[in-house]
């Protein structure tokens, strides 16, 4: 968990905006018959106009820009051939590096019409990420956001996906803490003023265990619901501050 200096904040939330920004851009390309690498190109080609970097790219042999996670996929997702088709739902999730910062954030989207299950996992992910954001301030825990994730991911009827989580992130890409989408109130790492986090819940339709797929010539894994069923997830940066919190990755 490294604080960022006073006179780096501005840069943090340069980084922030231009991600927030290439999300919204790439997703106005989300539809029926455009492949993943695709939006991918897109992705590239944004984040290198606009004077930055795609951190996924290289990252641990990650050879793509972006992650694109298609309806059973759960994250991690490496964009390729695959046609988006009506009816499905897809994570997109973009970093870039501006200034020696790193902005972070994702979101689904919609391909043409979906079923209602699939927009009210949705709907679920996303205001689990919200309620889990409500409990980030100084000296509160990681087990505080990952309680209100899960008590609202479990109450829609839905289940969380504890084997991955949100994370520190600033000048470093994967930093500590880890934030898991479940928790005791008051257990974990304390939250630090001046720090940044995501807060990314991915939830699963049923509570089938999750399975791990290898990246060629990359330590990054992807990872998919086993009986094929839904998962979504959300994902926003969040400046830990004196007192409160600010999201950076909001707008675009």
């Amino acid at each position: 968990m490294t604080p960022i200096a006073a006179n780096e904040i501005r840069l943090m939330e340069g980084a922030c905006q231009l991600a927030a920004r290439l999300l919204k851009h790439v997703g106005q390309y989300v539809r029926e018959g455009v492949t993943t690498d695709e939006l991918d190109r897109i992705a590239a080609d944004y984040t290198l106009s606009h004077g930055a970097k795609a951190a996924p790219l290289g990252y641990h042999g990650f050879p793509k820009s972006i992650c694109t996670s298609i309806n059973a996929c759960i994250c991690h997702g490496v964009p390729d051939k695959t046609i988006l088709r009506a009816g499905d739902i897809i994570n997109v999730d973009v970093t870039v590096i501006k200034d020696g910062f790193h902005g972070d954030t994702s979101s689904m989207f919609f391909v043409g019409d979906v079923s209602d299950k699939a927009k009210d996992i949705c709907d679920t992910a996303y205001n689990a990420m919200l309620k889990g954001i409500d409990e980030v301030g100084p000296g509160a825990t990681t087990g505080d956001i990952g309680f209100a994730i899960n008590k609202l991911v479990t109450k829609r009827g839905y289940w969380v996906v504890k084997e991955i989580g949100g994370h520190g992130v600033g000048k470093i890409f994967h930093d500590d803490p880890w934030i898991p989408s479940y928790g005791k109130k008051g257990k974990g790492d304390s939250l630090k003023p001046w720090t940044c986090i995501t807060v990314e819940p991915m939830i699963n339709e049923t509570s089938a265990p999750i399975r791990e797929f290898s990246i060629p010539n990359s330590s990054i894994k992807y990872y998919e619901t086993s009986d094929k069923t839904l998962s979504a997830q959300y994902e926003h940066t969040v400046l830990i501050t004196d007192k409160g919190h600010q999201v950076l990755t909001e707008g675009g």
